[in-house]
């Protein structure tokens, strides 16, 4: 009894914390169905579809929004690409400096994010660079690529090495390897790296506000708005992504286990061919 009173209340406990976290999210998915009259959205007055069906009327906010998918996919292409090489070299190879740039990969992720834009900003205004558009963009890929790095890492440190080994023994040159072996290996974490500074880079606002100029993201349009009242149109975009980025979650998870089963039935394979001569004998 004790036993099934434990795993109850752990169920029960996991469901509230749960609950606890999404509920800001259900509040902004219910309210993107508000038929609010005023400038706020922030009472219950009545059901309508009407956010949903111009969810872009106002221009701003849909300008915000193109700079920051913009910028994010700009930087999920660069910081993935850069971050993966990096934890490949990391992981596989041996190099003067390199646990200095291990520990160095890790001192954005401990940076508070106002020294991180500001320090940002001082060094553009230094080499004469106007705030924008393309320094929104690198600081984005500065930030974010360390992301990257911590999660192919932990994805190249779970992978058994002799695989890499026995396609060099057959022939396969580093570079085959890599693109043939290793990448397809790791691709799921590579995924989820991308994901992580997609999101990231969509939700930043801190770094964002001391480098955008005159640049204006979603993020920084919200905290404009909450000044004279957010649209509702604002809860239909956040819903819309929210409901994209679980779609591409799902996929990934998808994609994992089909991997995952893949390599099981093909060890299965290999282990069946190694063992017919033995037990033809």
């Amino acid at each position: 009894m004790r036993r099934s009173l434990r795993h109850w209340v752990l169920g029960a406990w996991s469901v509230a914390a749960l609950f606890y976290l999404f509920l800001p999210i259900f509040v902004i998915a219910l309210f993107s169905f508000n038929d609010n009259q005023g400038r706020f959205n922030f009472t219950w007055q009545g059901f309508t579809l009407r956010h949903w069906a111009d969810p872009f009327a106002n221009p701003d906010l849909a300008e915000a929004l193109k700079n920051s998918l913009l910028i994010a996919g700009l930087d999920t292409l660069i910081a993935t690409a850069l971050g993966t090489l990096m934890a490949v070299a990391l992981v596989r190879y041996s190099f003067r400096g390199r646990g200095a740039v291990d520990m160095l990969v890790f001192l954005p992720l401990s940076t508070p994010e106002v020294v991180l834009g500001a320090a940002l900003l001082a060094l553009f205004l230094t080499v004469n660079i106007g705030t924008g558009f393309v320094t929104i963009l690198i600081a984005h890929v500065m930030f974010t690529i360390s992301y990257v790095v911590v999660t192919v890492k932990a994805r190249l440190e779970g992978m058994d090495r002799h695989i890499e080994e026995a396609a060099m023994d057959l022939g396969a040159t580093e570079f085959v390897t890599f693109r043939k072996v290793t990448l397809p290996m790791i691709a799921p974490g590579v995924a989820a790296a991308g994901l992580l500074a997609a999101a990231i880079s969509v939700d930043d606002y801190v770094i964002t506000s001391f480098n955008a100029g005159q640049t204006t993201t979603f993020p920084l349009f919200i905290f404009g708005a909450t000044r004279q009242g957010v649209p509702a149109e604002v809860n239909v975009l956040g819903t819309m992504l929210l409901l994209v980025v679980l779609f591409l979650m799902g996929a990934n998870v998808m994609l994992q286990r089909r991997l995952a089963r893949r390599d099981a039935n093909l060890l299965h394979r290999s282990v069946s061919t190694a063992t017919e001569p033995l037990q033809a004998r």
